[in-house]
């Protein structure tokens, strides 16, 4: 999978992203650009593979991780870090 250049900050904050439990992949989609496909190659391309394993079985079907399957909107937490 083709990943655009990313600068070693960038990278830490889309990790991070990734692992908080309730910023949704659509969050990441529009501050950086990046799909859910992409997160996820960068994911296995960043971390050491029982790291990696361990976020994937923690994230596999999480409502939280996507606007449409969650079942709130009102009162999530927002990271001052993020955009948008």
């Amino acid at each position: 999978m083709k990943l655009p250049n990313l600068d070693t900050q960038t990278i830490d904050r889309i990790i991070e992203m990734a692992w908080e439990d309730r910023t949704p992949m659509e969050a990441i989609e529009s501050q950086f650009g990046l799909q859910e496909k992409q997160v996820i190659a960068l994911m296995r391309q960043q971390m050491k593979q029982s790291s990696f394993k361990m976020w994937r079985s923690r994230v596999t079907n999480r409502k939280t991780k996507h606007l449409k399957k969650r079942d709130f909107m009102a009162g999530r937490f927002k990271s001052q870090n993020q955009k948008s």
